[in-house]
């Protein structure tokens, strides 16, 4: 990590040329500019750099679609200012002579005193931590974010239609040190380059699918968690990239096991106490705690959109496959949605529910949102699932896209915590994947119809 006054030395120095200004777009990807190190400290460091507002209202392929009340060609898609958030300033050891900081966004040619774009998923956190911090609390949290790993490169994968990859093993290397070994180049340079970025790597392991991998951080302040996991997430393709290789995140790649996002989050006092935990209670939870869990459940399904935000999102909940399914938690128990973990300051809930595709972002806020609920209304939490919880008669998550987004959309939680501007923006959001899906030709109705129907 840099303070200003040290990256202002590098550049004179010469040792940095680069800075890159960056935010997280609706999809969760790094989206920005690269500035001159030598512009950037003479004049956007102050003033901020404007990028056209269109980049919260677009598609994956960044196609300008209809139904954004904030970016239209109606509205002429003006501005919108990234005012630089210092405390994230950082160097990228894999890219020479870079810095980058990830920045807010406001509206106009007010930079810092400009209003903020509330659409955008780092405003929509800190909404939610404030709403803490009036409270007296702070959000702890840890993403666990799984990919899986291909011996092509990104442009070989991207030419052959993305069908016939190697991945870079050929069986389940869960937990495996030998066939985990061959990534083990990459690999760690993935982690190396994270810790010169600033971030504190705990360390990686083998998952199930092939070639699939999970690079642990350690918990950090929500936004530090959520601003580092977009740079990791970032910064491993790129790595990825000058290996030759490639990886993805999309949470169903194949019909194996998918790639998860386990979120990890804990409440803390302002003054660190350990607020979810309870010695005198048999679970080691404490009354705020159990009511946090309880408005989890309570909002589960309605808030399943920030959780799944991809029509691919949801091929990942299969009974059986450590993906959750039912609407149910459980002290350790990896079948339910929501799992209960440690004690005292490690005294946490980690929900089960997002894949590697999700807006971290969005998830953290919606995860802080259910737990106010049940702490607000003094939710009483249910026993807790002992057994296997797909088969124990839980209430399902929504099982697509369509389904999460007619909850969303009657979530009077979600748009109390919200807004209602922020809440119909995703939804359009969810509109045009659906409309983009349903009038997709698919590789699947060929294989079944081209002549048999």
């Amino acid at each position: 990590m840099l303070t200003q006054i040290e990256l202002e030395r590098l550049v004179a120095d010469g040792e940095i040329d680069t800075v890159i200004v960056a935010f997280t777009d609706m999809q969760g990807r790094l989206t920005g500019k690269r500035v001159s190190a030598r512009l950037f400290v003479e004049d956007v460091a102050a003033h901020g750099a404007e990028c056209c507002n269109y980049l919260l209202a677009v598609d994956v392929d960044m196609n300008t679609v209809d139904g954004y009340a904030i970016s239209s060609w109606e509205t002429g898609y003006g501005d919108m200012v990234m005012t630089a958030d210092f405390s994230t300033l950082r160097l990228l050891p894999w890219l020479p002579g870079t810095a980058l900081v990830m920045a807010d966004l406001s509206w106009g040619s007010g930079g810092p005193d400009g209003r903020p774009v509330v659409q955008a998923p780092r405003t929509i956190l800190r909404g939610q931590l404030d709403r803490l911090a009036d409270r007296g609390l702070a959000a702890f949290v840890g993403t666990e974010l799984e990919f899986m790993v291909f011996d092509d490169s990104y442009r070989a994968a991207w030419a052959a239609d993305y069908r016939g990859l190697t991945p870079a093993t050929d069986y389940n290397v869960d937990y495996a040190m030998l066939a985990s070994t061959r990534m083990e180049p990459l690999l760690r340079d993935i982690r190396r380059g994270m810790e010169g970025a600033g971030m504190y790597c705990e360390g990686v392991k083998g998952e199930c699918n092939l070639g699939q991998q999970e690079i642990a951080f350690r918990y950090a302040d929500a936004l530090v968690t959520c601003d580092n996991h977009t740079i990791y997430k970032n910064g491993a393709k790129e790595i990825a990239d000058q290996h030759g290789k490639s990886l993805t995140f999309m949470a169903k790649y194949d019909e194996r096991e998918g790639n998860s996002c386990h979120i990890h989050l804990s409440f803390r006092g302002a003054d660190g106490t350990a607020v979810f935990a309870d010695d005198a209670d048999p679970d080691g939870m404490s009354a705020m705690f159990r009511s946090f869990v309880a408005g989890q459940l309570a909002t589960l399904r309605e808030l399943t959109l920030f959780y799944a935000p991809n029509i691919n999102s949801y091929k990942r909940f299969v009974d059986g496959s450590f993906a959750p399914t039912a609407v149910a938690w459980g002290m350790d128990n990896r079948t339910c949605a929501l799992r209960v973990v440690g004690h005292g300051h490690g005294m946490r809930m980690e929900c089960r529910a997002p894949g590697g595709d999700v807006n971290q972002y969005l998830a953290v806020a919606a995860l802080i949102a259910g737990g106010l609920h049940g702490i607000e209304q003094g939710l009483e939490l249910e026993p807790a699932c002992t057994g296997n919880a797909y088969s124990g008669g839980a209430p399902r998550l929504p099982t697509t896209l369509a389904e999460a987004a007619d909850l969303f959309a009657g979530s009077a939680v979600a748009r109390a915590a919200f807004g209602d501007d922020v809440v119909d923006h995703y939804l359009n959001n969810a509109r045009v994947e659906l409309t983009a899906f349903n009038g997709a030709v698919t590789d699947w109705e060929r294989r079944r119809g081209f002549e048999r129907l």
